[in-house]
């Protein structure tokens, strides 16, 4: 049931986004621009999708959300490029909220697990200490502050390790590396919950419904991910038998085999006892919906 949503995805043509419109209930009105047609770091261009958005709720008697699905996430690039991560994970998030504020509208913000120092030895909670050690997570820290500290009805939702049918992601990668190798390594030594893209979008849609119907959660930061862990190389060799491959072609090797220039948390795994409390459904154990993801039909 929709409850007469109406929602603005900006970020609506990556791999979230266009889930997002995908799970949206079919009665819902949904705008989800890409960048090309909504540049989150011109104000103005926010200001008005905003607008019209809530002006279109009005008129229609529909419930307005916004689910931001809009980021900067090239990890590497963002330690030499800090001022571009800042401008779309940082300041873009500020205009938003603050428009959404002036004009009533609900914000749910995505965000990561990169805002942790990733030094822990247990899942996460959404109230634990934050401690980003990249440029990238402290952009995408200073954007949830900026969302939570606007004065509009914001929520920020944490994820981790997503993938998805579109744009470039770990399993990509890896489908197309075990068709051009013999044998792959891949890091062993950090831990994280795979997240199927759709399933944390028909989250997010749940959580945008609740919110629109009066029974939004009190907690304005929740997590959602894919149930249970594993490392990149476990993540790797389950991507292997959905690709009825041998797993035996991945071979293990530590994070210091593979210097990347952006450091890389060494424990992600993030809890959704919040996400769970506010009675929202729990997203999928993360094997699972790695079979239910049909990687075959996508990856190659």
């Amino acid at each position: 049931m929709s409850f007469g949503l109406a929602l603005l995805v900006p970020g609506g043509h990556g791999q979230l986004g266009r889930d997002l419109v995908l799970h949206a209930p079919s009665d819902a009105y949904v705008s989800a621009p890409g960048s090309a047609d909504l540049d989150v770091r011109q104000a103005g261009a926010v200001i008005e999708a905003v607008s019209e958005l809530a002006t279109r709720a009005r008129d229609e008697g529909r419930k307005p959300v916004v689910i931001n699905a809009a980021a900067y996430t090239a990890v590497d690039m963002a330690e030499k490029d800090q001022d571009a991560a800042f401008a779309v994970n940082a300041d873009a998030p500020r205009v938003l909220a603050a428009v959404c504020s002036s004009r009533g509208v609900p914000l749910v913000h995505v965000s990561t697990d990169y805002v942790f120092p990733g030094d822990a030895s247990k899942p996460y909670a959404a109230d634990d200490a934050v401690g980003p050690q990249s440029i990238y997570g402290v952009t995408k820290l200073a954007g949830e502050r900026a969302v939570l500290g606007s004065g509009a009805r914001a929520w920020v939702v944490r994820t981790a390790w997503m993938y998805g049918a579109h744009g470039n992601n770990f399993v990509k990668t890896i489908a197309r590396l075990a068709a051009e190798r013999d044998e792959l390594t891949v890091v062993d030594d950090q831990r994280g919950s795979p997240t199927w893209s759709g399933d944390l979008a028909r989250g997010l849609v749940a959580l945008a419904e609740r919110i629109a119907t009066g029974h939004a959660p009190t907690r304005h930061i929740l997590h959602a991910t894919g149930g249970g862990e594993t490392t990149w190389f476990g993540f790797a060799r389950a991507i292997f038998e959905e690709l009825d491959l041998d797993p035996e072609r991945v071979k293990p090797c530590g994070t210091k085999d593979f210097p990347r220039l952006a450091p890389r948390p060494a424990y992600s795994v993030l809890s959704d006892a919040e996400w769970r409390s506010a009675g929202l459904p729990p997203l999928a154990p993360w094997r699972e919906a790695l079979t239910k993801a049909d990687v075959p039909s996508w990856a190659r």
